[in-house]
């Protein structure tokens, strides 16, 4: 495995699901906080913000699977939707002895979130959603929300720039195109100039994301739909195809909501109603040819979809706080810690 560095104390943990390597920070009976991180990312990428917790509070940051210093043999069974990923959480939780936590996640760790909320409502204490993956899934949904082929054609790891894939899976670490993944990173996760101090340990657990046609990016299955292939059935990335998200406002029914706060960067790229992710918003753009049109799959209004679900989930009694960061990207636990920590420590004090 390779070497991350870590400013936090590091364990491996092995759950009945998932052995991996575990982040943690201040008293061991402080209050939970879990982070869950996003693609091509690790727990790494928390570290900062859980060494400034509040008094009181103990961070704990898990590689997820298919990620960083998790077990590799551990498979990331798609047709599940995010269900693996929320079930190794429960068994994490378990496996420490924790019977309700906050939980923090970060983009495809927002898409995680939602399904764990669904799942397991009496564990969250609360919720802090950033940047999140839209419930209903990432890229190629249709005008009513769903997937726009049954199929999931132009989602999951079928959207995938194979260039990119080959370069994450021979460990690049220049920045010679603009597919290599330390440029995808400073072009696209952050907004430029913004570059991280630690930008070499957040490189390097970016690096470690699983790869394979069972891992990233995942398998795909040959489609008569536009552009011709359709999600497969392993791996994160189709996980979070809309396909295998039949359900995604369950998390607004549950009888028990927790509070939730919703925080993102006003000029994200990624998890936007314009998602440069997304193909049906590159097929708007003519960057891929062939595009069926917006009746068909048009650009997904992610942050709409979020939006939508989280104004039902107050219309059923939930408490939502939404705060956007303005001159900021993906990642604003990393470009604006100050606000970030402002909004997310008021949080855990109400």
């Amino acid at each position: 495995m390779p070497e991350i560095p870590v400013l936090t104390e590091s364990r491996r943990i092995r759950s009945p699901r998932l052995e991996t390597r575990v982040l943690f920070s201040g008293p061991e009976d402080g209050v939970p906080v879990i982070f869950v991180h996003g693609n091509l990312s690790a727990a790494t990428w928390w570290e900062e913000t859980m060494l400034r917790l509040p008094a009181g509070f103990r961070g704990i940051a898990p590689d997820l699977r298919g990620y960083g210093l998790a077990d590799p043999r551990a498979l990331v069974d798609a047709t599940r939707g995010l269900g693996d990923f929320s079930d190794d959480l429960a068994a994490l939780m378990d496996e420490l002895g924790l019977a309700r936590a906050h939980l923090v996640g970060h983009s495809l760790g927002g898409g995680v979130l939602w399904r764990f909320l669904a799942d397991h409502p009496g564990r969250v204490l609360s919720l802090v959603q950033v940047a999140p993956a839209s419930p209903h899934g990432f890229g190629a949904t249709g005008p009513s929300g769903g997937p726009a082929f049954a199929d999931g054609a132009g989602s999951g790891g079928a959207s995938v720039n194979p260039e990119f894939a080959k370069l994450l899976a021979a460990g690049a670490t220049g920045a010679d195109s603009p597919l290599h993944p330390l440029s995808v990173l400073n072009s696209y996760v952050w907004k430029p100039p913004f570059v991280p101090a630690r930008i070499a340990d957040i490189l390097a657990s970016a690096l470690a994301q699983h790869t394979g046609p069972k891992a990233y990016p995942g398998d795909a299955a040959a489609s008569p739909n536009w552009p011709g292939a359709a999600a497969g059935a392993w791996g994160p990335i189709n996980a979070l195809a809309p396909v295998y998200h039949p359900d995604p406002l369950a998390f607004t029914r549950v009888a028990e909501k927790p509070p939730i706060l919703w925080l993102r960067g006003a000029e994200d790229p990624v998890v936007s109603d314009a998602s440069l992710f997304d193909l049906g918003t590159l097929g708007q753009l003519g960057a891929v040819p062939g595009w069926p049109g917006a009746s068909v799959m048009p650009p997904q209004p992610m942050v709409g979809q979020t939006e939508t679900a989280l104004a039902a989930y107050e219309a059923g009694g939930g408490r939502v706080t939404r705060v956007v960061l303005a001159d900021c990207g993906h990642s604003p636990y990393l470009e604006q810690p100050g606000a970030f920590d402002r909004a997310f420590h008021a949080h855990l004090a109400g």
